[in-house]
Order: structure tokens, then sequence, then C-alpha cells
């Protein structure tokens, strides 16, 4: 068992006990909605390109509205058993799946008033700082100050080189959930306030 399959487990047990029409942090999406957006990206790679490229996006949300409408159950069956064998996923699980299904776990959780930071994990948290700088250099490339997210320990990564660099510290799984532009991430800014109010506000979106 890896990261990703972990958080799928996880993930697909929380979509039971909440239901198809609880919130998550993708606003507006409901958890029809993420549950169906998972299914997509691991079974219609036709599909799942409208995620980055926006002429295709009208295929993508059709597709992906028609997963949404199967019974929830077997929905969350489609969620539990993964891509398909012989599905490029299958293959790269854990390197694309454990950020992805670690993230949007957090979605479904942190929609929740009553949430609190799950408790440090050192294996699933060492996947996690690995996966983290590539993907903080990724979100963090239009800001226009310097970003660079540290842990407690002072173990740190640069996510954007830059003047008046802002340092956020906190647990990996906070700064990750930062980083893929969640509110509910739990991290402490520290840099010039103007630096600190651009990095706060920056569109991360792909």
């Amino acid at each position: 068992m890896g990261v990703a399959q972990d958080e799928r487990r996880l993930l697909t047990e929380l979509f039971a006990e909440v239901g198809p029409d609880a919130p998550t942090l993708c606003d507006p999406w409901r958890t029809r909605d993420l549950a169906a957006h998972l299914v997509l990206r691991e079974r219609r790679p036709d599909a799942a390109a409208g995620i980055l490229v926006k002429p295709l996006a009208g295929h993508t949300q059709r597709v992906q509205d028609a997963y949404a409408a199967k019974p929830w159950d077997e929905l969350v069956g489609l969620v539990r058993v993964g891509p398909p064998r012989l599905s490029p996923y299958a293959l790269v699980d854990e390197l694309v799946n454990a950020v992805e299904y670690f993230v949007h776990h957090e979605d479904v959780r942190r929609a929740r008033d009553d949430w609190e930071p799950r408790s440090p994990d050192p294996v699933r948290d060492a996947v996690l700082w690995r996966r983290l700088a590539p993907t903080a250099r990724l979100m963090y490339r239009k800001s226009p100050v310097g970003v660079v997210l540290r842990r407690p320990d002072g173990e740190a990564v640069v996510a954007r080189r830059g003047a008046n660099p802002v340092v956020l510290t906190g647990q990996v799984s906070e700064l990750l959930v930062h980083v893929f532009g969640r509110a509910a991430a739990r991290v402490e800014y520290d840099g010039e306030a103007d630096a600190v109010r651009l990095v706060r506000g920056l569109d991360r979106s792909m």
C-alpha cells in the first residue's frame, strides 16, 4: 500500500459517510462532482484533457456530468477500484495520485465545520514533501515576489525565487493544501506586508 491507495481508501470511506451532496473546498462542486472528476481523470483520457485545455472543457464537462448522474454507490465504487489495469494511471499510481488524492481528501474533510488537521505521519509526509517542491514551483510561477515553504523543523524549499520573499511555515500537509490555493490551510506568513498580501491573493490556478 502507498500513500495514493491510502488516501483513495480514506476518501471513499468519507464519501460514503457524507453522501453525494456534501460541500467541498472545490466550490461549487459537491462531493458528487468531485467523485465524477476523479473517475473521469482516470478512465476517460479523451475527456481529461479538457481539465487543462479550455477549448475541450465542454466535452470534459459533459462526460463529468454523465458520471455524476450515476447512482452514488456506483460512482464511489469506481473511485474505490481506481483506474483500469492497463491505464497509464494504474502504472504510475503513487507518482500521479498521492498528491491528487491527499488534496481532494482534504477538500472534503475541510469543508466540514469541525475539521482539524490530521496528525503527522512520517511515511505520508515524506512522500508529500518530495512532491511539494516541483508542485509549488508550478503553482507559484506567477508570484511577483519570492516564496519559500518551510517546515517547523526548519527544512525549506524555494517555490519562487524573487525579491521580498515571503516565508510560509507549516506542516507539509498544510503547505501542500496552501499550494493548491485552498484557504483552509494553517500556515504562518513571514515577510513584508505588501508581499504577504500578494502571496495570499495569488491566482494559483492552472
